[in-house]
């Protein structure tokens, strides 16, 4: 098992005070990972050593770039287990990922009266890319709903099943809940019922083993961001003869093989989707994130996480007037939202920042979950590999200041 304390010592940021005297205890994960060593070094030697735009150059330094951004894809396709490198298309997020797919398979394939199934604990990015698409084309939604523990209703899906719906798409593992959905089962009933798949696993693919061809998905986004590597770069996985059959997303250089003036024929996978200067030096940090990930271990980051939310499960019940959000530990990852009694939360996350945690309030864009609950807004604290139990210490200890704040 590696030692996770240690790991602490990779990540530069960690180490800061947010002001004098007062260190900082990072517990914001589910919004964006902390950077290693490793990631900030290897994009600081591309633009160093071998910035250059890539594909078309034949000089040295444009084709040390295009080995450096096509290496990365390779890393990231390996991480996922997916059949080859070209099924992996770079975006410059979770949602742009989730949006191409909306915008070109969606709007090739469903007409009005499809039925889209989504569930009520998606995060708007999986939620509103489909309302706009109901609103244009008519095809109708229908949602999942969510348990008081914070589950899925599976019969309610089986249900769903019943009438054929076009397309499931849903999150692997909620934002606000920190629910794991039961992915497998859940792709392999929609696609005995005819339905083509799509899994958010941005909250999954930076804490747990995902496998896309176990899980026999047809299409998976997921952001660079939330799994130690930097802003503005994501990934969307597809089936091959569902990406091939796809028009382009946006047009412009390195998604055409010809263009004259009455047309353009696309290039082939995975550059058909990828118009214009890509984000290079980011896809390299992303590459270099995998590497840092792989060499710790999904299966050790998962049972860490697991071991520690627990336990900050634990601790956090036992302070007066918390009430948690969403299931038992087993059932869910390293994300923890509650409530604290006579106290908003955005008055919660103001005050533990003064005592130098940092968490998340607000809705946490996914404003329905919310209302499911009959809450506007829950304090969050979210956990990584470089989370210990000092962290939850912390953080309780800054609750017992907000309560005595409060009164």
């Amino acid at each position: 098992m590696p030692n996770f304390t240690a790991l602490r010592e990779d990540f530069p940021t960690l180490a800061r005070e947010v002001r004098p005297g007062v260190p900082l205890t990072y517990l914001d994960s589910t919004a964006t990972a902390q950077k290693p060593r490793a990631v900030l070094e290897a994009m600081d030697a591309f633009y160093r050593r071998h910035n250059a735009n890539i594909h078309r150059g034949i000089h040295t330094l444009a084709e040390e770039a295009t080995a450096a951004y096509e290496g990365a894809r390779e890393k990231i396709a390996a991480f996922i287990n997916a059949p080859e490198a070209a099924q992996v298309i770079f975006t410059r997020n979770t949602t742009e990922s989730i949006n191409l797919v909306a915008y070109t398979w969606a709007r090739a394939n469903l007409k009005a009266g499809d039925l889209i199934v989504l569930t009520e604990m998606e995060h708007h990015s999986n939620l509103v890319p489909w309302q706009m698409l109901a609103a244009e084309r008519g095809v109708e939604l229908a949602f999942i709903p969510v348990t008081a523990e914070g589950l899925l209703d599976m019969a309610a899906y089986a249900r769903l099943l019943e009438r054929e719906p076009k397309l499931v798409a849903f999150t692997h593992m909620s934002n606000v809940l920190g629910t794991i959905n039961p992915a497998g089962e859940m792709i392999a009933a929609a696609r005995a019922a005819g339905a083509i798949t799509l899994l958010d696993a941005a909250q999954s693919v930076p804490h747990l083993p995902v496998d896309v061809q176990a899980l026999e998905v047809d299409f998976l986004a997921f952001s660079a961001h939330k799994m130690l590597g930097p802003t503005g770069i994501g990934a969307l996985y597809g089936r091959r003869d569902l990406l091939e059959a796809m028009p382009p997303f946006l047009g412009g250089g390195d998604m055409i093989k010809r263009v004259d003036l009455d047309g353009f024929r696309a290039n082939d996978l995975p550059h058909k989707f990828e118009a214009g200067t890509p984000a290079i030096a980011e896809a390299v940090g992303f590459g270099a994130a995998v590497d840092y990930l792989r060499a710790v271990g999904m299966e050790a980051i998962l049972a860490h996480e697991q071991e520690l939310t627990a336990y900050a499960l634990e601790r956090l019940a036992a302070v007066p007037g918390v009430r948690i959000i969403g299931p038992r530990a087993e059932k869910r990852g390293g994300v923890i939202a509650f409530v604290l009694e006579g106290v908003h939360p955005h008055d919660v996350a103001q005050i533990l920042d003064g005592e130098g945690v940092a968490v998340r309030a607000g809705h946490h864009c996914a404003q329905p979950l919310h209302l499911c609950f009959n809450l506007p807004a829950t304090t969050r604290a979210s956990f990584y590999l470089y989370n210990t139990r000092d962290d939850v210490e912390r953080l309780v200890k800054a609750l017992a200041k907000v309560k005595e704040i409060f009164g």
